[in-house]
């Protein structure tokens, strides 16, 4: 699918764009293109690769002419730039908005006037049933890529919505890992939460099927399974050998007891695929006045799709899961 195309990855420096450019880097992709606004990270990735086939593009999506000029003869898009640590995003909700919503529709906008074949957009369970600016960012990102799917003429715009990546840049597994290391407690907000787990190769596996089966406005959720974070803390621990203990410090700024990756409205007309589900995009126009006399009404009960009803690792899957990504 990618032989002789040209890829650009917004907010390419961070885990994703990694590890998109590990899978992709020895194909015969013709060129990757990494957009950011960090010139320390671009320099250190620069060196690290020391590759002709990636290329670098300093701008930042929330200036629309940076990121229209680095699309010129882009084939595809991979939208992964963003402001995701929730309680930042609490303190400075108008830069979540800078970047996640208007940023996102920059990155659409001038994909479509440049002719991109194709943008995957990546959001967050957080986007479902949001209660912090992080999470209702994501939300409007998705609404402005189904919004603009519809007059996106042949350029597809698909997106893609995911749990907590395991040992993502900020993510909770790191932090664990460096409070074990220093021989210090680690620091648990509340043991009963549950996240979904994803590794970052299943993150890329989800824009890869998403960026395959994709029609204009569809959004892909990947059946992800799920622990509890003192259990997750528990097993790390264990592969550690450590004696260090748990310290529990509460719910941090606008933390969720869980996440959901589909809403009940959406697992009602969501597409079973297996691995996947697909929610195609609400393409009814503005006159309701057609749906008043006759409609679809079903007794059937549905439930939200969400980390604590989703399949629960046991102790050995998660420690197996994190032995796989590097943590033995």
């Amino acid at each position: 699918m990618f032989k002789d195309k040209v890829l650009l990855i917004t907010g390419g420096t961070g885990s994703f764009g990694n590890a998109v450019l590990k899978k992709f880097l020895h194909t015969d992709i013709k060129e990757i293109r990494i957009f950011s606004r960090d010139e320390k990270k671009q320099h250190d990735m620069r060196v690290a690769l020391n590759s002709n086939k990636v290329k670098f593009h300093i701008g930042d999506v929330r200036d629309y002419q940076s990121i229209e000029s680095a699309l010129v003869d882009v084939d595809y898009v991979f939208h992964a730039a963003a402001l995701k640590q929730v309680p930042s995003c609490e303190f400075y909700p108008v830069e979540a908005v800078k970047t996640n919503v208007i940023g996102t529709e920059n990155v659409l906008v001038a994909s479509i006037n440049k002719g991109v074949k194709k943008v995957v957009c990546l959001s967050t369970d957080k986007a479902v049933y949001p209660i912090n600016a992080m999470g209702i960012s994501k939300a409007m990102m998705e609404k402005i890529m189904v919004a603009k799917s519809r007059v996106s003429g042949n350029t597809i715009l698909v997106g893609t919505r995911y749990g907590n990546v395991m040992a993502s840049r900020g993510s909770v597994i790191p932090l664990f890992y460096e409070q074990i290391s220093s021989g210090e407690s680690i620091t648990v907000t509340n043991p009963e939460m549950t996240r979904f787990m994803m590794t970052l190769d299943d993150a890329v596996e989800l824009v890869l099927y998403a960026f395959e089966h994709g029609n204009s406005g569809d959004i892909f959720v990947q059946k992800s399974p799920a622990s509890t974070i003192g259990e997750l803390a528990r097993a790390m621990m264990k592969i550690f050998n450590s004696k260090a203990g748990i310290n529990i410090i509460g719910t941090r700024h606008a933390e969720k007891l869980y996440e959901t990756l589909l809403a009940r409205e959406e697992v009602i007309v969501a597409e079973d695929l297996g691995d996947y589900y697909r929610v195609a995009a609400d393409n009814r126009d503005l006159n309701y006045n057609k749906y008043f006399s006759e409609g679809s009404n079903s007794d059937k009960l549905y439930d939200d799709y969400h980390s604590h009803n989703t399949k629960r690792l046991s102790e050995p899957e998660l420690i197996s899961l994190l032995n796989s990504i590097g943590y033995k």
